[in-house]
Parts: C-alpha cells; structure tokens; sequence
C-alpha cells in the first residue's frame, strides 16, 4: 500500500505545497503567497491552514507525515527555523516541527529550501544515480547545497552551502552573478548608454540578447564568467560528480547550459578537472518539494539513508 505525505516549501514571497507518493509521484499541489509584513509574519498559521485543509479535502490519502522546506537557516535536528533574514521578520526561533507535530499528531521533518532543491535533484533530477553533487540556485542571491558520498553536508551551524558569499575580487559571488546583479546592471546600462528608463523582466533580457543587443549580451557573458569562477573554484575543492545550476535562470537552459560548461572547462588548469559534468537542473519549483520529502523518508529511514 503506498503512503503519502505533504509536502510544503516555504519561501519569502510563496509557499508551495503539495500531496506526494512515497515514490515522489504528486496527486495535488498548489501555491498560496507568504503573509509577510515589515514587522510581522503569518507563516506558522497560515501553513497549519494548508495542512488541515487539505487533511479535510484530501482524506482519502492516509498521510503519513509532513515534510518541509524552508527559507532560512535551520536545525534539522530539532525542526527549527535558528536565523532568517530581514525578508521574514520574526521568523528567527520558530518551532515548526514541534508545532506541527503538537497540532496534527504526525511526524514533521524539516529541511532549508536550498538543500531541498539539492535533494530533489539528486533524488528525481538530473543528479540522480550520482554520488556526490552541487547545486548552486541563482535567484535574487545565490545559495548551494553539497551531497558528498550520498550525504548532505550541513556543517557544525548548518550553514554549508552558502555559496553566495564566497568572494571574488572582494564581491561576494551572490552581488556579481545572481539574477538581481543582471536585471539592475542591465536597466543602469541602458539608462546611461541608450537613454533608455524603467523596468526590465530577466525574461525580456534573454529575449534581447537572443536578438543581438550588445548591453544584454555582454552582461549575460559577464554574470556567466562571474559564476563560472565559483564552479571552478567548487571542483578544485571538492571534485564533484556534478554541478548543478538551479534556480529563475533555468528556463534559459538553451541559451545558458553550454556557455557556463564552456567558460568553466576553458580555464580549468587540466583536463583531470574537467570530468565534473555541469548541468541545469530540470525539477524546477517541484525540486524543493520533493526535497523536503526525501529528507523526511532518510530521516524517518524509508529510504537510503543521506
């Protein structure tokens, strides 16, 4: 008989949930937006609603646990959220296994949403049947997570992975190579070299540089290098079986996955390090939740333990 377990990724603007087989197969899924205030937010209460409405609406699926992902820096151990930024105030200290546990009787695991996003690639994306993997997210920053032997590796504060703010040149990577570095470099060119004002999508920035337009394509290249020299520097330390990019820039799979292999093999000092393979991921906004799920099931020791 299969079990089934929801699944929930907690971000600062979405929170995305879902209904999943043990198998990581999804029977529902949606998206609610994160309530979140400059002095307050709502997530605790509003992803206790989700549970129990979907408890109500779905009760045909015996669930069998909680698994989540989620912003912020947390304790796996215990289920909580120990630091989170600015974006979510007040979200530093919140219990979420054990508040969820005490509410819904069911076991709840916990996991941060870039390790999910890893975990969902190596389980059910293009990192799967590999034994040690990258994932780095370029999104408004840029976050990683590293799976070693077939293990997460979260660190003595569970802060391994936090790739952004590796320096180079005396920037952290995540202000020189993330897609908010793109969309405002991009508007400030344009502005000053075209006379040109206003907003600009990233999706309108691959659609121009697909034209020809010098601005977007130069800083495409130059965002490509920037991130391409944290890959390098990635495979001289740890020697991944592979590197993967995930994250907003994924949908540009075509126009981006062969430059950054190129730009990282070109000006890699021998060819014994270029058997890393580097790939985009493929699992898009399923991967943290089928992230949050596998973390559950190694937890809970349903599945080869990570």
């Amino acid at each position: 008989m299969l079990m089934y377990y929801i699944c929930i990724d907690i971000g600062g603007i979405s929170i995305k949930y879902g209904v999943f087989t043990e198998n990581g197969d999804m029977l529902i899924n949606g998206t609610v937006s994160t309530r979140v205030t400059s002095r307050e937010n709502y997530i605790l209460t509003d992803v206790k609603k989700l549970i129990k409405d979907i408890l109500e609406q779905y009760g045909v699926y015996k669930i069998e646990g909680i698994c989540i992902s989620s912003a912020g820096v947390v304790d796996t151990e215990k289920g909580e959220i120990i630091y989170a930024g600015p974006t979510i105030p007040k979200y530093t200290g919140t219990k979420i296994k054990e508040e969820l546990e005490k509410e819904f009787n069911l076991p709840c695991e916990v996991e941060n949403d870039v390790n999910c996003a890893g975990l969902g690639e190596y389980w059910k994306g293009v990192g799967i049947n590999s034994k040690s993997m990258v994932c780095i997210t370029v999104g408004t920053g840029i976050g990683g997570s590293i799976i070693l032997d077939g293990k997460l590796l979260n660190g003595i504060g569970y802060t391994a992975g936090e790739i952004g703010y590796m320096d180079i040149n005396g920037n952290y990577i995540q202000n020189i190579a993330s897609s908010k570095y793109l969309i405002e470099k991009i508007q400030k060119e344009k502005k000053e070299k075209e006379g040109i004002e206003g907003k600009i999508s990233g999706l309108h920035i691959f659609e121009l540089a697909k034209q020809g337009d010098k601005i977007c394509v130069e800083v495409i290249d130059e965002l490509i290098r920037n991130l391409s020299i944290s890959i390098r520097n990635i495979i001289y330390l740890l020697n991944p079986e592979i590197v993967v990019i995930g994250g907003g820039i994924t949908a540009q799979k075509e126009y981006l996955e062969e430059k950054i292999r190129q730009y990282v093999n070109d000006n890699m000092i021998s060819d014994i390090f270029r058997k890393t393979k580097i790939k985009l991921a493929k699992q898009g906004n399923q991967a943290g939740l089928l992230g949050a799920l596998y973390h559950f099931l190694s937890r809970r020791n349903k599945i080869n333990n990570i």
